[in-house]
């Protein structure tokens, strides 16, 4: 197959876009696409100081890579999660986010989460009992609760994740199973910034999981490639596998549902119920002072002092 521009030996073929590219079209075509997603999303601005979420995977270090050859002004935060003793792949990941940052020159900004929560994810969810099947929960609380300080005290004006179409489709696919309207009401490309709260976009949303993959290895981006290893029989990869079978029959597919979602939702013609939106009742937590939907403690900072009382208890 040819590259449909120039006619060189195709590196990658979309058949959802009915496009062939040789590498270096495909690595002109991947920015172009972005800066495209936004621009139609209206994401953030060409002065605006943009914060990446990095894990070290292909998504997270490929969208650092692309936003900083746009000409953005891109800084990382990797948060160190410690999900498997800190010697395989947490350590791994955070090598891969040292190296990118210092071979380009730019700034990461490094959480350790065991000093911030006082253990390491499994051993929290397993001191909380949020996490007694696996420690996701608590994973996910951490997370947001970080990337959102770090954002707000760094006084960036957005936080962009890595969050590529499969990753949004298969929960697109999810919560409409389950019809969450509360979740559907907030999911999109862009999260407006709120009180006490970042903005949130996603600038790869509509570029597929081998697409990405492909950009990273052309790149020659050295990123971990093995999941999560809590990730394994999750109900979002059972979705993602279900997905991408629906998409090797009809390619488009994912992309298709994806952005009729959001044109229905934006038209109005998927109308979603009052109680659905975001809740505007919102409280500062009394230990950190981030927003919290419940007067007192952030779920967060009740997680933080039940692990310290657990871990005292055990220890006298």
């Amino acid at each position: 197959m040819k590259c449909r521009k120039c006619g060189a030996a195709a590196a990658i073929n979309m058949r959802h876009h009915r496009l062939a590219l040789c590498g270096n079209h495909f690595l002109e075509w991947v920015p172009e696409q972005t800066q495209r997603a936004i621009e139609r999303y209206r994401m953030f601005a060409p002065t605006d100081r943009v914060l990446v979420a990095v894990s070290g995977g292909k998504d997270s270090l490929g969208l650092w890579d692309v936003l900083v050859r746009l000409g953005y002004s891109a800084e990382g935060v990797y948060i160190g999660l410690v999900i498997d003793g800190g010697v395989g792949y947490s350590n791994q990941s955070l090598v891969r986010c040292r190296a990118f940052a210092q071979a380009h020159d730019l700034t990461l900004y490094t959480v350790d989460v065991p000093a911030e929560l006082g253990a390491g994810i499994p051993e929290a969810a397993r001191l909380t009992h949020r996490g007694q099947q696996k420690p996701c929960s608590v994973c996910g609380l951490a997370k947001r609760h970080i990337m959102n300080r770090v954002a707000l005290e760094g006084a960036f004006d957005v936080l962009a994740t890595g969050h590529n179409l499969d990753d949004e489709v298969a929960v697109l696919f999810g919560n409409t199973l389950a019809w969450a309207t509360g979740y559907l009401a907030r999911q999109g490309p862009a999260l407006e910034a709120r009180p006490g709260f970042a903005r949130k976009v996603k600038p790869f949303c509509r570029l597929q999981e081998r697409e990405t993959a492909a950009y990273a290895l052309l790149r020659r981006i050295d990123y971990v490639y093995d999941e999560c290893p809590h990730a394994e029989g999750s109900t979002n990869l059972v979705h993602k596998d279900l997905l991408n079978r629906l998409e090797a029959e009809r390619p488009g597919a994912k992309l298709s549902f994806y952005l009729s979602f959001l044109r229905a939702r934006e038209s109005g013609t998927l109308a979603l119920p009052e109680a659905a939106q975001p809740n505007s009742e919102l409280h500062a937590c009394t230990t950190c002072g981030q927003p919290t939907s419940a007067p007192g403690e952030c779920t967060y900072c009740r997680t933080k002092r039940r692990v310290s009382e657990k871990k005292q208890a055990a220890s006298s």
